[in-house]
């Protein structure tokens, strides 16, 4: 039994160092990732799909709550020019052709919308001192949807 012991211990050392070689390797590998994800967003234009935020008065939402308390409302706003697949350029080619009817070609969308893909929660405080929260009000991400 000692000798299995002392079999066991250099191996399981072993297998500890490669686990943490292996670790080392997937972070470098993310870090390189994330860097190329950020040069990437920098050369977006500032037309891109994206999230803004806008200080509000709640009783503007037009949501029907008595407030005049300010909330941050975040909202999507920008182009989807760059997320144009096949659907969307042989539909833009059909559409200038004017293979489409016209009655139908208004109605077309012949690009992807810039939309909100997940919502935030608004709280704020009403007119007669009651907190208040307003479910997926709020743009949390922004994608080209379509």
């Amino acid at each position: 039994t000692t000798v299995g012991c002392c079999i066991m211990k250099p191996i399981v050392v072993l297998s500890m160092q490669v686990g943490t070689k292996g670790a080392r390797k997937k972070k470098k590998k993310k870090e390189k990732e994330k860097k190329k994800e950020k040069s990437k967003r920098g050369r977006h234009s500032s037309r891109d799909c994206r999230v803004e935020k806008r200080e509000m008065r709640v009783r503007d939402l037009g949501m029907g709550f008595d407030s005049d308390e300010i909330v941050l409302f975040k909202f999507c706003v920008g182009y989807c020019q760059r997320s144009r697949g096949n659907y969307d350029l042989a539909l833009h080619t059909l559409l200038a052709n004017g293979s489409l009817p016209k009655r139908t070609a208004r109605k077309v969308s012949a690009h992807p919308c810039c939309r909100p893909t997940s919502y935030e929660p608004v709280s704020f405080m009403d007119a007669t001192t009651t907190w208040r929260t307003i479910k997926s009000l709020s743009a949390a991400d922004c994608e080209c949807v379509g």
